[in-house]
């Protein structure tokens, strides 16, 4: 079992940055891989960015190649989502979840534990 809880979400100008945290729970956390995903209203759960279990591997969604970064420190059972260059649409309610084993999925439904999200809100 894992559970994760994020924190970092606010109101950010356009341009600006933030970073995003997921702490994680659990006595296996550091063998799961991770995913980002946001959800704005009113549209789908949409790929942010994954990351293995070693961080030897990490994707992203072409939306956010280039301006987010994924990172995790296992000694400290978190995940990190650097977003610099924020934009408008950037803004959505941010999520992390964790899957068992090695593969990096982008679907939604094939990570089995979620947090609760954080709110990022860029303003124009």
């Amino acid at each position: 079992q894992v559970q994760l809880v994020e924190s970092g979400g606010g109101l950010v100008q356009a341009g600006g940055s933030l970073r995003l945290s997921c702490a994680a729970s659990g006595r296996t956390w550091s063998s799961y891989s991770m995913g980002w995903f946001r959800q704005a209203p009113g549209k789908e759960r949409e790929f942010v960015g994954s990351i293995s279990w070693s961080g030897g591997n990490i994707y992203y969604a072409d939306s956010v190649k280039g301006r987010f970064t994924i990172s995790r420190d296992n000694a400290k059972n978190t995940v990190y989502l650097q977003m610099n260059s924020l934009k408008p649409e950037d803004t959505a309610a941010y999520y992390c979840a964790a899957r068992a084993g090695g593969v990096l999925p982008t679907a939604a439904k094939l990570y089995a534990y979620w947090g609760q999200g954080t709110q990022v809100t860029v303003s124009s």
